[in-house]
Parts: structure tokens; C-alpha cells; sequence
């Protein structure tokens, strides 16, 4: 069954197979994707089942890619798509994610040198063959092998970044909840401790009749291959070259299973030896007694560490740093959840270029999320075709304060995203800044200065009166574009001083600040701001993958400032203007 999901994912990789096709990002062909993909996540209702005439009244949407998604409904295939994905393999399609290899250059490696893939394009690099190449040279070479270096792009052994995996797990994971024959299903592995990169998709299902489960998957439309197909474990390679490993446990071992298979590595053997210890012995089927008096537990994971006399260690925290030694002597954290949060501080409107939901979209959804204050942080005027003009800007404010008087249960922050130069400089004058009631500022431009110059810019960004937050601070997309480098330290003390917040950007290709750094700052005493950076109201959603990524820097609720009553947020943000 086709879902809304499937088709705006087959509207991306038909937007990105066709920008490599018609070399251009901003050829019509892709533009019409771009704002077709706009338009279906803005319909108001399930676009599977829409007629040729209803897709075609929905912004964006033209008569063709109508008929696309029509014979994807109804075929489960789009003949379009499967020509394309002949013509440029994934293997290929995935080399477009490094930076500096645009379509043209793509092509033109694939033509003059036969590279079809990461492997090829290394060893051309190493052969210097590059370099001899209309528009390339040495410079180019020695760009691409570091861009490739730090996306940790690795041939055979290179990870999916979490913005691909996880669409797809969870997917599969409704699908298989829906079975009759399944209990209980959760996807495990590096994806549940929420790993910024993954390996495989490892899925776990409590069942007393794997057959069907097995069958279920062995047939999936998404597979390409399948790897093997058992009793109770069927393993698939699915279009993008990711394998999922699905298997199926008794209901009474469930908890076991999704303990041993969640990890990490070292993790578990950290949980076994400490089983040991106590005369016990731990596996994928539940704890056991060595002196042959049986099971111990086995059901549900909370009750396995309560009987290594431990207190529940949640999925996140599982990377053998520290965690278990915290959870012996009650001393983990309280981990922020979704439910502390209070508001939203990093959202955009239609107001910016790239924004595709109206201002009162954003505030009527931010209220039905029960939010109690929203920051608008539209574009600053340096950021090219989506800033705001200084005009633009006041009409802006004007809006929100209207809006305001109709929603008083939430309050509304008149904030901006402001651009950080290459000098910390920041969008328009100090005067005009200081009439914004929020600011991030984020780095948009300016990727390959020293680690020096970063950190100065930074810092220099940091001091100034109006900056509440630093938004996405490396800058990074997760196997697409590294972070800039900088010195962290320095700007953490920077932050820490000016009690300026750091930002925790719930965008799954972000995952900005990493959790690396999001526990160096709560150690340094930086204060967090988990936010969506929402430019649709469907991105509010992104809110509980922030919160996430914070759980996974060992973040509690007393270090992020969007838990805070309105009236403490208040107090907080206003320091900086006083």
C-alpha cells in the first residue's frame, strides 16, 4: 500500500536524479519537483487518495507530476523513476553529497574517467587524474579527498547518515505493527541509541508465529535483494543499498532481545561482565541464574537492569561513557523529554525564501502543540534570496503583534536568524537589532576558514548584545557537508560568559550542536536550546529528534531554556537586552 510517505520520497529522489540529469539544481524540471514536494506537504488531506483533478488544485503540483504520482498509486512503480535509477546507480547518485562535485562534474568523471562510485573516485584522486579535467585541477583534488576524509566516507564500510535510516525504519516498523501475527515490534541497533550514522537497520519483533512476519518482509516492495530468509531472521538490501535485519523473539524475550540488539558493543559486554559479578549470565533470551535456578528476567529491559542493580539506562545514553557506573550509583541525569518542552525558539514562515507555511500556520500549529511561547526567526538581509529587508522585517513585526491579541495562551517572539560573517559581523545595524525580542545567529557562508578564524567569528558574534543563541553551530549536514572546524573551548567559555545558549537543531541532517559537544557545554555551563528550525509546520515534528540528540549529550531538563515557565524563559532571554 502506498502511503503519503512514499510519494513525497519518490518526489525527492526523481528531484535528485533529475538535478544530476539536467545538470542544474535550478533547471524547470527540478524547480517544478521542488515546489511540487511543497505543495504535497501542505495538503490539507491524504494525497493517495486523491483523483488526476484534485493533485492538480494543490500548490505546486502541475498535470505531469499529477499523473506521477497517480501511476505510483495505482502501479506501485513510476517507470520515469526505474529508467533513472538505471541510468545513475546509487552508488553513483551518492558521490553528488560531497562537496564540489556538482551534476556537471559528476558527469563529467563518469565520462572522461569511468568513475561510477567512492572507490573509483578515491583511487582516480590518489592517480591524480582529476586534476587534468576541464575546470578541476590539483586544488580540486586535494578538496575533494579532504571533504571526503571528514564525512567519513569509507567505500564498503561508509554509513547511512540518520536523516535516510530513519524514515525508513520506522516505516517498516508500522508496517510490521499492523501485522496480526506481531506483539511487539522496535527498530534497535545504532538507530535506537540514535547514532548520527548507522550500519545496518536491525529490527526487533515478539511473535508467536514468525512465519508470516518472515514472509512479510522477504517480500517487501522495498527490497532489492534478499539476503537470507529464516525461521526468525530475514535479512533484505532495499534500494538505497541498505540491508534490514528483522528479527522475530517470544514475547516473553522480548525485553532480552532489544537490550542485546540495541547496544552498543561495549555496552552489553560492560552489562555481562557486570552479570557475571553477580552470578548471573545475560544474552539476547534474558538473564539467566547460573546455579541452574533459572530465569531471572527477561521481559522488558527496565527489570534486566533493575536486577544488575541498576537503574533504567535509556537507549541514548548506551556508549559504555560513563553510563553504567551512573546508573550503579543513581547519579544519571534527568534526561530532558519531549514533555518538558515549552515552546519553540528557531522557526521560519513563508516571510524567508525558503519558508512554505504562512506566519499563522506557524502560530495556530506551535498553539495546537500547546506551546507557550514561539520565536518567528526569519532570514537576516544578508543571507541571498531568502533574507528580509529592514522593511520586509517591520512589516513582520507588525503581523506577529496582531496575532499576538488573538492567541494570548502563547507568547510571540518578533526574532530573526541572523547571518554571522566571516568577521562575526552580523545583518543590519545594532539599533535595528536591538528592536527583535530573539536572535540566532548561525554560520551560512564562509565554510573553509582556519579552525582560528571560526572560533574568532564566532566569538565575535557571541559579544554582541542582541544574540540570544547560536543556531546549528558547525554548520554541518550529517554525509554531506562537514562542520566548519573551530576550537571549541573557547567558545564554549565565550557562550558561558555571555549566557548566550547553544542551539540543539532537531533537523535530522543536521543533529547541530553534536552530542559531543552538547555534553562539553552543559559541562562548561552553557545553557541549550533545543529547537525545530522549522520552515513548514510539519517540521515541528522535528522537535523530538532534538530532544533525542540532547538525551544522547546527557542533557537534563534544568539545562535547556525552552523547558523554562514563560515567565523564567522571560527573565532569561531579556538579560541579554538589559
Amino acid at each position: 500500500m502506498v502511503t503519503a510517505r512514499d510519494v513525497l520520497a519518490m518526489l525527492r529522489e526523481l528531484r535528485d536524479l533529475t538535478e544530476i540529469e539536467e545538470e542544474s539544481p535550478q533547471s524547470f524540471k527540478v524547480r517544478a519537483y521542488d515546489n511540487a514536494i511543497g505543495g504535497i506537504e501542505s495538503a490539507p488531506g491524504d494525497v493517495t487518495a486523491m483523483s488526476r483533478a484534485e493533485l492538480v488544485k494543490l500548490k505546486g503540483v502541475g498535470k505531469s507530476i499529477a499523473d506521477t504520482i497517480v501511476e505510483l498509486v495505482e502501479t506501485g512503480s513510476v517507470a520515469r523513476l526505474e529508467d533513472l535509477r538505471s541510468e545513475y546507480p546509487a552508488e553513483f547518485v551518492e558521490l553528488g553529497k560531497i562537496p564540489g562535485l556538482g551534476p556537471k562534474t559528476l558527469k563529467l568523471i563518469r565520462r572522461e574517467l569511468g568513475v561510477e562510485n567512492l572507490d573509483q573516485l578515491t583511487s582516480a584522486i590518489a592517480d591524480r587524474r582529476l586534476r587534468d579535467l576541464p575546470g578541476l585541477g590539483a586544488t580540486s583534488e586535494e578538496k575533494l579527498a579532504r571533504a571526503i576524509g571528514r564525512l567519513g566516507l569509507h567505500g564498503k564500510d561508509r554509513r547511512t547518515p540518520i536523516a535516510e535510516a530513519m524514515p525508513i525504519a520506522t516505516q517498516l516498523v508500522e508496517e510490521l505493527r499492523a501485522l496480526p501475527a506481531v506483539d511487539q515490534v522496535e527498530f534497535c541497533g545504532s538507530l535506537r541509541r540514535f547514532s548520527e550514522t548507522i550500519g545496518d537497520i536491525d529490527i526487533t519483533v515478539s511473535s508467536a508465529d514468525p512465519a508470516p512476519v518472515m514472509d512479510f518482509v522477504a517480500s517487501h516492495a522495498q527490497a532489492t535483494e534478499v539476503v537470507g530468509h529464516g525461521e526468525t531472521k530475514t535479512s533484505i538490501v532495499i534500494r538505497r543499498g541498505l540491508q534490514v535485519d528483522v528479527r522475530v523473539v517470544e514475547p516473553d524475550q522480548f525485553g532480552a532481545a532489544i537490550l542485546y540488539f540495541t547496544g552498543s558493543k561495549t555496552h552489553n559486554i560492560a552489562l555481562r561482565q557486570r552479570a557475571i559479578d553477580r552470578g548471573l549470565l545475560l544474552n539476547e533470551y534474558g538473564l539467566h541464574a547460573t546455579d541452574g535456578s533459572g530465569l531471572v528476567a527477561s521481559k522488558t529491559e527496565p527489570e534486566i537492569y533493575a536486577a544488575l542493580d541498576l537503574s533504567f539506562i535509556p537507549p541514548p545514553l548506551r556508549e559504555n561513557s560513563g553510563e553504567i557506573e551512573a546508573a550503579a550509583h543513581g547519579e544519571l541525569p534527568g534526561l530532558i523529554e519531549l514533555s518538558d518542552i515549552r515552546g519553540d525558539l528557531h522557526a521560519h514562515t513563508d516571510r524567508s525564501g525558503d519558508g512554505r507555511s504562512s506566519l499563522r500556520q506557524m502560530v495556530e500549529a506551535a498553539v495546537g502543540r500547546g506551546y507557550r511561547y514561539l520565536g518567528i526567526t526569519d532570514h537576516g538581509e544578508d543571507l541571498a534570496i531568502n533574507g528580509l529587508s529592514r522593511g520586509e522585517m517591520i512589516a513582520l513585526r507588525d503581523d506577529i503583534r496582531a496575532l499576538q491579541d488573538e492567541h494570548p495562551e502563547v507568547t510571540l517572539l518578533f526574532g530573526c536568524e541572523l547571518n554571522i560573517g566571516p568577521d562575526g559581523s552580523l545583518d543590519y545595524d545594532r539599533r535595528f537589532r536591538a528592536g527583535f525580542d530573539w536572535c540566532v545567529a548561525s554560520v551560512h557562508s564562509y565554510f573553509d576558514l582556519t579552525a582560528d578564524e571560526q572560533t574568532a567569528r564566532l566569538v565575535t558574534a557571541i559579544s554582541d548584545p542582541s544574540v540570544n543563541a547560536i543556531g546549528h553551530l558547525t554548520g554541518r549536514y550529517i554525509g554531506r557537508r562537514p562542520g566548519i572546524e573551530l576550537h571549541l573551548d573557547p567558545v564554549l567559555e565565550a557562550m558561558a560568559i555571555a549566557d548566550v545558549g547553544l542551539e540543539v537543531n532537531g533537523a535530522l541532517d543536521r543533529l547541530d550542536a553534536p552530542a559531543d559537544v552538547i555534553r562539553r557545554a552543559t559541562a562548561a555551563g552553557v545553557r541549550l536550546v533545543i529547537s525545530t528550525d522549522a520552515h513548514h509546520v510539519s517540521e515541528f515534528d522535528r522537535m523530538v529528534h532534538g530532544v533525542r540528540n540532547a538525551q544522547r549529550g546527557w542533557a537534563a531538563t534544568t539545562d535547556v531554556a525552552n523547558a523554562l515557565s514563560p515567565e523564567e524563559f522571560a527573565a532569561w532571554a531579556g538579560q541579554r537586552k538589559g
